[in-house]
């Protein structure tokens, strides 16, 4: 009987060493091994031909300078947002997070949309006010890109806020330490490694995002924006490899703080949460702060939302559903459905394959499980757009190149970490017993899986879905490469009508991103409310 559990036991060990090997073979084919074939395009000449054009120099320095400046503002909006949300007594909190984070739902090409909406040539404030902000160019970047990474950056900062313990605030308040010195003395040394890791994450979003100053860049050129006209315009790949490598280096730093930071977010056992002080004069101002913070990041989004339903933006302000139909005879009710399928696949296969890496490696301790989840957190340093151009290198010669698999399979691995993550960190806290009482009750780890596991973590799978989903909906940077000539995603149609002058159009396929990212939220959010009250 001894012998017979032991041969058993064995052929689990046996069969979880396979099914890691295969991971590890995935991740090996779907990520470095594209990425080392980028790179080996890179030659000497290539290198020194690209590095001299009199366009590469001011396009690094253009990146570097919008991205700091992009995300120190970035990041002291969030941190007073965050504040403002966590340690002041205002209500309709739940409210004002939904408002800071709906910029999420939509591509980055679209806040740079609403941006030319607004302060365009032809904008609203332009047009009815006479304010020629001069949107294109340096200060079109960087307001762009604040309002593309803001929520990223206020949810982390909120997040960590969420998890500080009270107990030493607690204690300041009685030795009289004004609420000032306690922020810097005890508040900023706890969140010093999240706004660390925040900063990376949100510079690294900035520096590797084309949509933005492709769209309000004007004559400001960067490095993101030129791989772009170098390798999907121009089909020059060796300078993208080139641009490519430099976009990797930002990227590379975030991801080793991350692993040289495994505290992300100090969420550790909390004795007593912080009381915020009940205080008239803060609960004031920070209605105003989320008020302004809410109407500055809904505004380019109210822009294009008016533009889709107006007959002539700003000029002729009466109502026509004229604009959408003519969207949908130009083709976008097919993109649409490119796009629900692009995203349902990368969310179905994403989400599966998610579960399985995170159940591997939070189950075991081995060689192979420690593999599978290093390279199951390193397309967190691949910036999208160098994703899809060593895809293109890689699988040009394969069966799925130019189909609908291959965009699938680049958004499952360019957004894998994140959901990654989330399971892991919710299998670390289920019992890890459940697996050895099952196999002394003769109940086989399949079953242990789908009758106990996934029912305690089916929140974190909707949410792993979502989260696949709305990304593979809203994503231009990896699919700009990667899109087979007829079933386009719905994304790309908003730089090809911006480029037609059709501002209309391009502002209804934006809001139709928009309306489906939040209804699947929306669904998302009711079905585990729904769920919670039985």
């Amino acid at each position: 009987m001894t012998m017979l559990k032991t041969m058993k036991m064995k052929k689990r060990v046996s069969a979880n060493g396979i099914i890691q090997a295969c991971m590890v073979l995935f991740f090996l084919f779907c990520v470095i091994l594209p990425i080392v074939s980028m790179l080996c395009r890179i030659t000497p000449d290539g290198l020194r031909e690209m590095t001299q054009s009199p366009q590469f120099l001011p396009a690094v320095r253009n990146s570097l300078t919008t991205a700091l400046t992009a995300t120190v503002i970035s990041m002291l909006l969030a941190l007073a947002a965050a504040w403002c949300m966590e340690r002041t007594r205002i209500r309709g909190r739940a409210v004002f997070g939904m408002l800071f984070v709906i910029p999420m739902l939509i591509p980055s090409i679209s806040h740079a949309f609403g941006l030319v909406a607004l302060f365009g040539n032809n904008g609203l404030f332009t047009k009815l006010l006479g304010w020629d902000v001069g949107i294109y160019g340096f200060w079109g970047i960087v307001v762009g890109s604040v309002m593309y990474s803001f929520p990223v950056a206020f949810l982390m900062l909120s997040g960590i806020l969420q998890y500080e313990d009270g107990m030493t605030d607690q204690a300041a308040r009685v030795l009289g330490i004004p609420r000032f010195r306690r922020f810097l003395g005890i508040t900023l040394p706890y969140m010093k490694k999240t706004l660390i890791s925040a900063f990376f994450a949100v510079f690294t979003m900035i520096v590797t995002d084309y949509g933005v100053p492709l769209m309000v860049g004007g004559k400001q050129i960067t490095l993101s924006v030129l791989m772009y006209q170098r390798a999907v315009a121009l089909i020059d790949y060796d300078s993208g490899s080139v641009i490519g490598a430099c976009l990797l280096i930002p990227a590379v730093i975030a991801f080793l703080v991350d692993l040289c930071n495994p505290e992300h977010g100090q969420g550790g056992y909390v004795s007593e949460p912080v009381v915020p002080e009940k205080s008239r004069l803060s609960t004031v101002l920070s209605y105003l702060w989320c008020t302004l913070l809410s109407l500055l990041v809904l505004a380019p989004i109210f822009a294009f939302c008016m533009m889709v339903f107006q007959t002539k933006y700003p000029v002729d302000s009466t109502f026509t559903f004229e604009h959408i139909e003519k969207t949908f005879h130009r083709g976008a009710d097919e993109y649409l459905l490119n796009s629900l399928l692009y995203a349902l696949l990368a969310a179905l296969f994403g989400t599966l394959l998610a579960f399985v890496c995170s159940y591997l490696t939070a189950r075991s301790k081995g060689v192979l499980g420690k593999c599978v989840h290093l390279f199951s957190i390193t397309s967190m340093a691949i910036p999208g757009i160098v994703l899809g151009l060593s895809y293109v290198i890689f699988f040009h010669s394969t069966p799925i190149y130019g189909t609908v698999l291959i965009v699938a399979l680049a958004n499952s691995v360019h957004f894998f970490a994140s959901p990654y993550l989330m399971m892991y960190n919710t299998l670390q806290k289920v019992n890890p017993n459940l697996e050895a009482v099952g196999q002394s009750l003769g109940v086989g780890r399949f079953r242990i899986v789908r009758d106990v596991i996934l029912p305690k973590v089916r929140y974190t799978l909707l949410e792993m879905f979502v989260y696949f989903f709305v990304n593979s909906m809203m994503t231009i940077s990896a699919v700009s490469f990667l899109a087979p000539p007829s079933p386009k995603p719905v994304a790309l149609m908003i730089n090809q009508f911006e480029a037609q002058l059709l501002m209309e159009s391009a502002a209804v396929v934006s809001l139709l991103i928009l309306l489906i990212n939040l209804l699947l939220k929306l669904a998302a959010s009711l079905l585990r409310r729904n769920a919670g009250k039985e």
